[in-house]
């Protein structure tokens, strides 16, 4: 049978009956949204490295202890699980600015699409990239979780009012404000998002 087909319900129910394989799945699945969501936030690959690891180490030991009552919303759990552990982080580490995509060699958009790309088209990139990641840095902190968790996360204006404890329609006038507000820094500092 492939399991690639099974809907992520049914993968948690036969990974709780005892089909071990079933979580890696499920892993798999979700890995590039759970991780990039993190990273976004952390801004470090190896602390996002480790709070993923932690996520799903958690996502198994509540499966284990049949602590997941979502069901049907298996990735919303995740996120719910990923976004608390990073909350964690940063309380027991205190030192939320300490980290900048400008320090390591890690570039979130580096993909395939880019694989066929100039020089001159990578440094655009590259900037565009910077610019972006300023102009979300100086939103308000309930401004820039939505845009993180819609653009990055992937997530639904459903999910995010859910994780987030808002309602759909805080969550759209978050995000409505923070488009508002980058618009304006960007022309505060001349910025050209063109090819973004």
């Amino acid at each position: 049978m492939d399991i690639s087909k099974l809907k992520d319900q049914e993968l948690v129910n036969r990974f709780v009956k005892g089909e071990k394989y079933c979580m890696q799945e499920l892993i798999n699945r979700h890995k590039d949204r759970v991780y990039t969501y993190i990273l976004l936030i952390v801004k470090n690959p190896d602390v996002a490295d480790d709070l993923f690891q932690d996520t799903f180490i958690k996502v198994i030991q509540s499966l284990k202890k049949r602590k997941y009552k979502d069901e049907g919303r298996f990735v919303s759990w995740v996120m719910r699980i990923a976004h608390n552990l990073t909350i964690d982080y940063f309380r027991k580490n205190k030192n939320q600015n300490t980290y900048s995509n400008d320090q390591g060699e890690f570039d979130m958009f580096n993909n395939a699409k880019f694989s066929d790309s100039t020089i001159e088209d990578n440094m655009i990139s590259d900037q565009t990239t910077r610019d972006v990641r300023f102009l979300i840095d100086k939103l308000p902190k309930d401004q820039k979780q939505v845009v993180l968790m819609r653009h990055y996360g992937n997530m639904s204006f459903k999910e995010i009012a859910e994780q987030t404890g808002v309602s759909i329609n805080t969550a759209l006038g978050r995000m409505r404000y923070a488009l508002i507000n980058m618009r304006k820094f960007a022309e505060e500092h001349n910025m050209q998002l063109a090819n973004y």
